[in-house]
């Protein structure tokens, strides 16, 4: 991904509430299901680390980017934005 096209989802996913939400559990397999889901329906998805989570936001967006084959666009404070190009939908033409 090019400077130009993670701009591009940065201004499409400022405009998004989170719906990947990390909290005192930290990372299980459902936040990974949960991811794949919503980048399956929507390709950019935006997700947020709970102040009672010890999980650091840098390395909890990169796990799940691993495991969901998608892109980590922005990490920024406790918010992180995940990217994977759904063939059928190509919403951002990326």
């Amino acid at each position: 991904m090019n400077s130009k096209e993670r701009s591009l989802l940065k201004k499409e996913a400022s405009k998004m509430q989170p719906i990947i939400h990390i909290g005192k559990d930290g990372m299980s397999d459902n936040i990974v299901t949960q991811a794949d889901d919503a980048l399956k329906a929507r390709e950019l998805v935006k997700g947020k680390i709970q102040q009672n989570s010890l999980e650091d936001v840098r390395e909890s967006a990169e796990y799940l980017a691993e495991k969901t084959n998608s892109e980590v666009v922005i990490t920024i404070g406790s918010t992180f934005v995940l990217y994977r190009r759904n063939p059928d939908k190509n919403k951002y033409n990326i």
